[in-house]
């Protein structure tokens, strides 16, 4: 809502006007803003065409995102065992019903961390010798891990103020 409501007051701030059939200002303003419409050039006047590339695209994702899904063991190596940042690290199962309610619940309160925690997802059943090897018993199962060390854990869900306490906790240690 909020990219259209921009767009709208792009054109409406813009010394040219579009002049194209209603149907086509209708899909322009009701598609995603995310990047330049895509209209066939017949559709548009000649004087139109350097107001559509001069249109600067947005995106509402971030550019550096502070959760990331594990890969392999390698991966794991490189991006949480090495990290200079604190890593949580989330041990899920696709078929966990609690994983699914903590996992977007702990991504949020990482989030709002801004960057100075990263979350590693490893799935349990595409890495298993990862949660043997971190003694993994049952699902979810969340790691607290700074310098290569593992200094916190717990299994089962928690709400947002005890997930809040427990990355302070991290980022202080």
């Amino acid at each position: 809502m909020a990219q259209t409501l921009t767009f709208r007051r792009l054109l409406a701030s813009s010394p040219k006007k579009l002049s194209v059939p209603f149907w086509s200002q209708r899909a322009l303003l009701f598609s995603r803003a995310s990047s330049v419409p895509s209209w066939p050039r017949s559709l548009l006047h000649q004087a139109q065409a350097p107001l559509l590339s001069s249109v600067k695209t947005f995106s509402t994702t971030p550019l550096c995102r502070s959760t990331f899904n594990i890969q392999d063991g390698e991966d794991f190596q490189d991006r949480v065992i090495n990290s200079a940042k604190p890593v949580v690290i989330d041990f899920h199962a696709q078929w966990c019903g609690p994983c699914k309610i903590l996992g977007p619940r702990l991504e949020k309160m990482v989030a709002k961390q801004q960057g100075k925690v990263l979350m590693a997802k490893v799935d349990i059943d595409d890495h298993t010798d990862l949660a043997i090897e971190y003694e993994v018993s049952a699902v979810p199962t969340v790691l607290a891990m700074k310098n290569g060390d593992v200094v916190d854990k717990f299994v089962g869900i928690k709400d947002e103020d005890q997930l809040e306490v427990f990355l302070k906790k991290l980022i202080r240690a």
